[in-house]
């Protein structure tokens, strides 16, 4: 993320300039030099996670704002929160993405556009466009995303392991969101063919559905398990971590009030919406809602989640609040 801070003049057109780049661990800088070409798909996708960040999160109490600060992160960040779960989670999510996309844009000349689908698409169908180059993309932002965790002197185990499992949630995320894309072809207008491709959601997209799994998300400890340490639900012993679940280590502070030591930049003087019920202080956070709800069985939870954010959508088209 502190790659959204390169400068513009920088052309990154020789491999002495890797060197130059803000946050980059060794391996990073060695990925950088053998894929000059890649760089600049990467420091946009910094930038896109910066943007998309603070916009999913404006209805909250913590706003994302303290992102910005990368690679020097508060407390909010820094530590193994939920709040950097959502942030590893979307960055993996959005290297991949930015590179599938350069790859079908043209601008990307180690890749081209994707495969094109084994199966028929259907009568009155046929492939052709250019598909987003999701393989390509997973493999390069992989590298790129993962590498800071995967060097020995890179903080605690506990952190490494979290931050692994919510960059490749992420890409879960990003991999469901293939969808088949159409254009219509035909006289008059009448789309008697219809010419498709397998494309990417907007990462924006993508962020709510990462929002969802933060909102649910399941508190982990680091424990020994035979003769190596594993990360466990905290408080459910009886199943090990989903695959699909964001994860966290430590719990967070409420973000009403501000302290800049945790990254709380507080609620004051911010401007409200309808839909920023969530920042409301003196009420229970959606966060500690979903805590009542940790022994439940997953599928339950996530559907509490999409029925209390489907609420709240409803009272604010003026819609009847349900269940509340």
């Amino acid at each position: 993320i502190a790659l959204s801070k390169t400068p513009s003049a920088l052309a990154l057109n020789q491999t002495q300039h890797c060197k130059q780049l803000e946050g980059l661990v060794v391996s990073q800088v060695q990925l950088c030099r053998s894929n000059l070409e890649l760089m600049q798909t990467i420091i946009q996708a910094a930038r896109e996670v910066i943007k998309t960040c603070r916009k999913t999160f404006s209805d909250m109490r913590w706003n994302c704002s303290s992102i910005e600060l990368a690679p020097n992160y508060l407390l909010d960040l820094e530590r193994g929160t939920r709040e950097s779960a959502f942030v590893y989670a979307l960055s993996a999510a959005a290297i991949s993405h930015t590179i599938a996309r350069a790859c079908t844009t043209g601008d990307l000349p180690g890749c081209s556009c994707g495969p094109i689908p084994g199966e028929t698409p259907g009568p009155g169908y046929r492939w052709g466009g250019c598909a987003d180059n999701l393989n390509y993309g997973l493999i390069m932002g992989s590298k790129f995303s993962d590498a800071p965790m995967k060097m020995k002197k890179s903080g605690s185990q506990a952190n490494k392991l979290m931050h692994l499992h919510n960059s490749e949630v992420g890409r879960q995320v990003l991999k469901a969101s293939l969808e088949m894309k159409c254009k219509c072809h035909g006289v008059s207008g009448s789309c008697s063919i219809k010419t498709c491709w397998k494309g990417l959601q907007e990462l924006r997209d993508i962020a709510l559905d990462l929002k969802n799994k933060y909102l649910s998300a399941t508190k982990v400890v680091h424990r020994p398990m035979g003769t190596r340490k594993y990360l466990v639900p905290k408080d459910i012993d009886i199943r090990p971590v989903k695959e699909t679940e964001l994860i966290y280590l430590q719990s967070s502070p409420d973000f009403c009030m501000k302290n800049e030591k945790v990254g709380s930049h507080g609620t004051q003087d911010r401007k409200q919406t309808c839909m920023s019920f969530l920042m409301i202080c003196g009420t229970p956070s959606m966060t500690n809602q979903f805590h009542r709800w940790t022994l439940d069985p997953p599928t339950a939870k996530q559907l509490c989640v999409s029925r209390i954010l489907q609420d709240f959508q409803d009272f604010c088209s003026g819609n009847v609040m349900a269940g509340f």
